[in-house]
């Protein structure tokens, strides 16, 4: 089967423009909606397992993980998610727009921010915040193996893959970067982003890292120089003669190697029972949550049920801040989240200002997604 080409949608293809000739600052919300798509397909195959224990076998371990290839500027996100079949690429990726695609537009253009894409179902498309071309390389239980792949210019490819290796089960993203966004190929930078909107995802988020070991090889200059030392002063110590063979001269040198680095090791404790969460478990969440170095005075973990269901976990500091008195500064330190995944850490309505030494964390499962 030959390549097809299909034409995007006319929504689409405005959003697209959109995000490619327009100025956003916070490009680096592209990573925070891709891992956040593959964490959305790791639920469904992990959903789809409880009733078809064999749909996991193609590729039992449930992860996300990112690769950067610095010398091809490239960003790969791999997930072992539910993937998708040829039809869902068709639909999903371009020709059907979401009834979000036109709100979002519409959001934008009376000055919502880029980051709430998201939050109307069209995240994907904040690749091309960084990426000149995409590819989506997927693979579902019921299908073959495909690419999608398009550079934004109104089309879109689907090719059956017969060049890649195997996937298994799951999508990954090639993202083939733009020369003035290659910072985000850099391990610092990824991690930063990471920690900052996707640390309590739920599935480990992996980045292939690169590090220098030092191996030990046989010298093979050295040996030789003894050898030839050994012609000239034709000295024989008979004693030692066994030991100095066995004795290899050997040098260390440098080899490259890669390694999978799991980034959100930090586990959501708000989603467990209080009851099991021990005293330390929550002053190390304190510290990473607040930077603070000494314990909380309080805390406070509970969770809500009725019209909208929501888990919190609140903490009072030890001493009050500095500038608790000081005007020009964020209104409040209760990070909010949307099933684990962060949103914003300045939402006014979460808590009185006079409360603004409070620090926590509140975590919804049902709050309309276009909460900003």
């Amino acid at each position: 089967m030959a390549t097809e080409s299909f034409g995007f949608q006319a929504e689409i293809s405005q959003l697209l423009d959109l995000i490619i000739n327009t100025f956003y600052s916070n490009k680096e919300i592209f990573l925070r909606e891709i891992i956040s798509n593959g964490s959305d397909a790791l639920d469904k195959i992990r959903y789809a397992s409880l009733t078809d224990p064999e749909a996991l076998k193609t590729e039992p371990e449930l992860y996300i993980r990112i690769t950067p290839d610095k010398d091809n500027k490239m960003l790969s996100l791999r997930d072992t998610g539910i993937g998708m079949t040829k039809a869902d690429l068709v639909n999903n990726l371009g020709t059907i727009a979401k009834s979000g695609t036109k709100a979002f537009m519409e959001a934008l253009h009376s000055g919502a921010d880029i980051s709430m894409i998201g939050q109307f179902g069209v995240g994907f498309y904040s690749a091309y915040l960084v990426a000149e071309r995409v590819q989506v390389i997927t693979k579902h239980n019921d299908d073959e193996q495909y690419i999608w792949e398009s550079a934004a210019g109104g089309t879109f490819t689907i090719t059956p893959d017969t060049v890649n290796p195997p996937l298994g089960r799951g999508t990954e993203i090639r993202l083939f970067l733009k020369e003035d966004q290659q910072e985000y190929l850099e391990e610092k930078k990824i991690k930063e982003i990471v920690k900052k909107h996707s640390e309590f995802i739920s599935y480990p988020i992996q980045l292939v890292v690169t590090k220098e070991v030092d191996v030990e090889v046989e010298d093979e200059e050295e040996a030789k120089e003894e050898e030839d030392d050994a012609e000239k002063s034709k000295i024989e110590e008979v004693e030692d003669e066994d030991e100095e063979k066995n004795k290899k001269k050997t040098k260390k040198v440098k080899e490259k190697k890669q390694e999978n680095e799991e980034l959100n090791k930090t586990k959501p404790i708000w989603t467990r029972n209080p009851q099991d969460i021990t005293a330390e478990e929550y002053g190390s969440f304190y510290k990473s949550l607040s930077n603070d170095w000494e314990e909380h005075l309080a805390v406070k973990h509970f969770a809500i049920e009725g019209q909208l269901e929501f888990k919190a976990i609140l903490f009072v500091p030890k001493r009050a801040p500095f500038d608790l008195f000081e005007t020009k500064k964020k209104r409040n330190n209760i990070k909010l989240y949307v099933r684990r995944v962060f949103i914003m850490d300045d939402c006014e309505d979460l808590i009185p200002e006079y409360l603004n030494f409070v620090k926590g964390i509140v975590d919804s499962e049902d709050l309309p997604l276009n909460i900003s």
